[in-house]
């Protein structure tokens, strides 16, 4: 029997393998629009599909962060200023990729802008982090994806939203995760409702990487701030060994991300370019071999793995 089972796995990924290898066609008449491109994923994505040939549109937040990423990379390359948090801005950037793609539309859209302030537990941090956190990740996703929606049902193309581990299991970041969590919904039920149309959604969860986001000394900095400003009975309530010991938890697991981006921007690619794209992608080992597979398990045997080595609050019953 096991045999038997075995054989059926492996006959299932050899299938999948062999599916996922074909790639469409045409490949350098088609364009990409990528948000967020000024450094991370979205920067290293939009240098690797422009040495592929094909024609990428890149959503910079600042001219400076555009301009460096223009003299990274071909005259196929073009720029655009775009603020995610605001609708004029998205219906500018909207009207430029129109005019550039024409009739044929928009073969990629990349949802890849995003931020992290979620530094500390849930209480220490303000409903306007929240708030930002939503705006950015989320919200900004959605009305970026609805604006460019019939350019790419045009072409019949390929939506992928950069979401996280921490939209699959959640276990800090209250903020962060939160914002995960809806743009796995939302792609979701993108995924089904354009079916129909031909169009593809996938998703992209990484797991820990060295980007602008996960820089040691911001995200600590971040972190004691976030502390500094809670109020007097927070602190009292969790205590300073508490925020110390949680402090070198985080350092420890800051420091431990992944340098190797293209783990993250190899699974973008292939959601474009593959004939069949995968529904998810798990960028990054611990994501695939510890976080993936944790996200299985009954609720409470996930709950202490994953705080059995949390430190304990001062008044903690």
């Amino acid at each position: 029997m096991w045999l038997y089972l075995a054989v059926l796995v492996g006959l299932f990924y050899l299938l999948r393998w062999y599916r996922e290898r074909q790639v469409v066609s045409h490949l350098r008449d088609k364009f990409v629009f990528i948000t967020g491109c000024d450094s991370g994923f979205g920067n290293k994505l939009a240098r690797q599909l422009d040495l592929r040939g094909l024609r990428v549109l890149a959503g910079c937040l600042t001219e400076q962060g555009a301009e460096q990423l223009r003299n990274q990379t071909s005259g196929r390359l073009q720029t655009v200023i775009l603020d995610v948090t605001k609708t004029e801005s998205i219906a500018a950037a909207t009207e430029w990729v129109k005019e550039r793609v024409g009739d044929r539309g928009l073969w990629g859209l990349v949802n890849n802008a995003g931020v992290f302030h979620s530094h500390g537990c849930a209480e220490w941090l303000k409903i306007e982090t929240y708030k930002n956190t939503l705006r950015v990740n989320l919200v900004g996703l959605i009305e970026v994806t609805l604006s460019m929606l019939p350019l790419v049902r045009r072409a019949q193309g390929r939506i992928v939203n950069v979401s996280s581990i921490l939209g699959r299991i959640a276990f800090f970041g209250a903020a962060y995760s939160c914002s995960k969590y809806g743009v796995e919904a939302f792609s979701d039920i993108l995924r089904r409702e354009l079916q129909h149309f031909g169009v593809k959604v996938s998703m992209v969860e990484p797991g820990s990487f060295k980007t602008a986001m996960t820089d040691v000394q911001k995200s600590l900095e971040m972190m004691k701030q976030t502390w500094n400003e809670a109020p007097a009975h927070i602190k009292e309530t969790y205590g300073q060994k508490f925020f110390d010991a949680y402090h070198d938890i985080m350092k420890q697991g800051i420091m431990g991300c992944s340098t190797n981006l293209n783990l993250v921007t190899d699974c973008m690619e292939h959601a474009l370019t593959s004939a069949h794209p995968r529904a998810r992608y798990s960028a990054g080992w611990n994501a695939q071999f510890f976080f993936v597979p944790l996200s299985y398990l009954p609720t409470s045997l996930a709950d202490y793995i994953l705080t059995r080595s949390w430190p304990k609050p001062a008044q903690a019953v």
